[in-house]
């Protein structure tokens, strides 16, 4: 039951209780009698999920009855309708003691604000509490991260964008429904395959849109016990892929099936792997209500796998503590239950070993029957005999999954009710893993490209982006003056040009750092000690350095005494620059690095290190690596010209002010040949000038005004040329040869001024015997 006092009115008390002749009473009296108000079934359904009421601080006879619907009564609970809110499960509400408009309710979508009695409230997608139940990834490029969020969609999130954050436009719905597995076709990442309870499942085609109901046996099971099913099947149960078959689908009910025609039609492959106890299988509730949902549902697979290191070697874990194992795709099955675990172990997590045939590791959880210990086991003789590993695992810190890495043997992670743990010893021993990650339950763990991602339940999904660290660490790190890690090939990614400068909006998810990333470890940093990053081509040549002492800040870098992330954004140095400068076009931005083998080289103080790292193509582009080559030669040969008429701008501007700052000292003195040489001189450069930037403009749009000149023109053909991923085509190098061409004839005029012009301004001083200034 609920009960809640009237703060205006404490005589009067109101009370939901479950009863079949239950409902909302209201006692006049503080308790002495008591008036049946409302019996509707909007407020008293799932009575052990809700079951609550509250009463306007203000208004005795304003009542609230938080349920599926947001059930409101004005008239002392004798009727009720409901309040629109932005989800529905509500479970709790505030109301300000002072102000009755003001309020927050709690449901399962998270919390939301009321400034107006309930007429409008705030939105919960501030928030980024999801409850994940299971993790898997696609094989598109970049990676999705799929899930189900309990009461809430299912979902598949890009694991990384172009953009600055991952946003709520980077995801979407997907199949299935609010508890069950998700999982993509392996060959085609817009098929997706969904659960949910009731043995339902789903196939979603995110191109077409159609979702198509391919459950197992389509008998609906709503409100039933599972002891009158022919197959149950979990809220949670497994939905998986063969990793050796990309069109044989697997998954669990009380049995495993599979299809091989995505869904059309099934094949039990074994038999009950359960305990089958039907003494657990009968409605759930208690004498009053009944509530099943399957949730509840009991003697089911809890967990499967099909080995991706041994073909048809599939393993189940059920819900009732049953481990089962098969060496021939299903015919043949083997009890292989850890011998002396505790009754009822719910197997939540199998995994198999990647370096030993035979060997799989199991997690189970008991914290149903209040016993919160971690159970991780491991074999290495196809269950035959069982360890377990869970020592330095806190006593009460449950554990729902384990994940073997899969590239250093014995390093293993853990997810459990309150955090990560890490072992380094195949569970020998274990080490909290926390980092930044906030204190959660972890749901599930899997492995992608490297990257270990979490499903947590509270706080979504989070990323540890690239492994490699963690994967080479070794004790003999800490002796060496500088150490830099083997660097995890990196992607030629398009980003946006404006990411970096406006930034990551508010309440997004974090992207990888955008290029190549090096970790390495200083011992010592001397108060007096330069550092240097050098990045080079495959052929050792040249491509940018880094520097603490650099001027420019994007070439500037921080160097501290214990482990430090450097990342290369794959960009060439940036094009030669003018303060004040209006172009249309911009200066043509660092080219990005095309795919390859280079080096990069580390130093501080006397100490180097060198280390090889490959940058890969975008898989979504389907261009040649010879494409690559020849746009970065194209592009460097058009930035090289750029940079060249620019250099030249400067030196005109130079040589201007030399020769006016000569005439400006020499006043009414200056004899009237040097003037006539000078303003010659000067009228050339302005010529050249002119024709090779607009100087007219001095501000962004003047250009609309005054046409665009060379400078900006030739910006534009890099900027043609660099807009995607492909060979420059035929009319940029044409256009270039053309701008080029008039560049050079400017660039030659501005040569026959310096090599003739200059040298006889100089003669012509030395001739009056006047101070020899040496314009260059």
């Amino acid at each position: 039951m609920g009960v809640s006092v009237a703060p205006s009115n404490p005589d009067k008390v109101y009370t939901i209780l479950e009863n079949a002749n239950g409902g909302m009473y209201v006692s006049n009296d503080a308790g002495e009698t008591w008036v049946l108000t409302s019996n509707d079934n909007n407020i008293r359904q799932r009575a052990w999920y809700y079951t609550k009421v509250f009463v306007d601080p203000k208004n005795e006879n304003t009542v609230y009855a938080p349920n599926v619907g947001f059930m409101r009564s004005k008239d002392g609970g004798k009727t009720f309708t409901a309040i629109r809110t932005p989800h529905s499960d509500h479970h709790d509400l505030w109301i300000d003691p002072e102000d009755s408009n003001r309020m927050i309710v709690a449901d399962d979508g998270g919390g939301q604000v009321s400034f107006d009695g309930g007429e409008n409230w705030s939105t919960y997608m501030n928030q980024p509490t999801a409850q994940i139940y299971r993790v898997s990834t696609d094989n598109s490029f970049p990676y999705r991260i799929l899930g189900a969020q309990q009461d809430n969609s299912t979902i598949r999130i890009k694991s990384r964008t172009t953009g600055a954050a991952i946003t709520d436009r980077d995801w979407e719905s997907t199949a299935g429904s609010e508890s069950g597995y998700v999982v993509a076709d392996p060959t085609n990442p817009d098929i997706v395959y969904g659960g949910n309870y009731g043995g339902y499942l789903s196939r979603l085609d995110h191109r077409t849109g159609e979702n198509r109901a391919i459950s197992v046996w389509p008998d609906n099971p709503m409100g039933a016990g599972a002891d009158v099913l022919k197959f149950r099947f979990q809220w949670n149960f497994p939905i998986f892929f063969s990793p050796h078959n990309p069109k044989k689908l697997y998954t669990a009910g009380n049995a495993l099936f599979t299809s091989e025609n995505e869904g059309s039609s099934w094949e039990q492959i074994s038999p009950d792997l359960t305990t089958n106890d039907k003494s657990k299988q009968k409605s759930s509730g208690g004498p009053i209500t009944q509530d099943n949902t399957s949730v509840e549902y009991y003697s089911t697979i809890f967990t499967a796998t099909e080995s991706p290191y041994e073909k048809d070697l599939l393993w189940t874990g059920s819900d009732d503590g049953l481990v089962h194992v098969s060496r021939d795709g299903g015919k043949n099955w083997d009890n292989v239950t850890p011998a002396g675990i505790p009754k009822w172990m719910m197997w939540n997590a199998i995994d198999t070993d990647p370096f030993k045939k035979g060997a799989a590791y199991i997690t189970g959880t008991r914290y149903k029957s209040d016993d919160f210990a971690p159970y991780i086991f491991k074999t290495e003789d196809y269950g035959k005999s069982w360890k377990k590993i869970t020592d330095g695992i806190n006593k009460l810190h449950f554990t729902r999954v384990m994940r073997a890495d899969k590239k250093r043997p014995g390093l293993l992670y853990a997810g459990t009710e309150y955090g990560m743990y890490m072992s380094f010893n195949d569970g020998g021993t274990w080490k909290p893993f926390q980092q930044n990650l906030p204190v959660v339950p972890i749901t599930d763990l899997t492995i992608k490209e490297n990257d270990l991602i979490v499903a947590t339940q509270g706080r979504a999904f989070w990323v540890i982006d690239d492994l490699s660290v963690v994967q080479q660490l070794n004790p003999s790190i800490s002796n060496k003056s500088i150490h830099v890690f083997d660097v995890y090939p990196s992607y030629r990614m398009q980003g946006s040009p404006f990411a970096a400068s406006f930034g990551a909006p508010k309440n997004t998810g974090a992207n990888p750092p955008a290029g190549v990333v090096f970790n390495y470890y200083v011992k010592d940093v001397p108060d007096s000690a330069k550092a240097y990053v050098t990045i080079f081509d495959r052929d050792h040549k040249l491509i940018k350095t880094f520097a603490t002492d650099a001027k420019e800040n994007n070439a500037k870098i921080d160097v501290n005494r214990g482990m430090n992330v450097f990342v290369w954004d794959l960009r060439y140095p940036e094009a030669e620059k003018i303060e004040g400068m209006i172009l249309w076009n911009g200066v043509p931005a660092g080219i990005i690095a095309p795919p390859g083998n280079y080096f990069a080289r580390f130093k501080l103080g006397k100490d180097s290190a060198e280390v090889p790292f490959t940058v890969k193509a975008d898989p979504n582009y389907k261009i040649t690596q010879q494409d690559y080559e020849q746009q970065n030669i194209f592009l460097q040969t058009v930035i090289n010209k750029f940079n060249e008429t620019q250099k030249a701008i400067k030196d005109i501007r130079a040589l201007r002010t030399q020769i006016n700052s000569f005439i400006t000292l020499q006043g009414k003195d200056v004899p009237k040949e040097i003037k006539q040489s000078a303003d010659s001189i000067n009228k050339k450069l302005t010529s050249i000038e002119e024709t090779l930037y607009q100087t007219k403009a001095k501000s962004g749009q003047d250009v609309l005004n005054y046409p665009i000149k060379l400078n900006d023109k030739l910006s534009g053909v890099f900027d043609a040329a660099n807009s995607g991923n492909f060979a420059p085509s035929k009319q940029s190098r044409e256009v270039y040869e053309e701008l080029a061409s008039q560049i050079d004839r400017e660039l030659n005029k501005l040569k026959s001024v310096k090599e003739k012009d200059v040298p006889a301004f100089n003669d012509a001083i030395r001739q009056k015997a006047l101070p020899v200034i040496g314009v260059k």
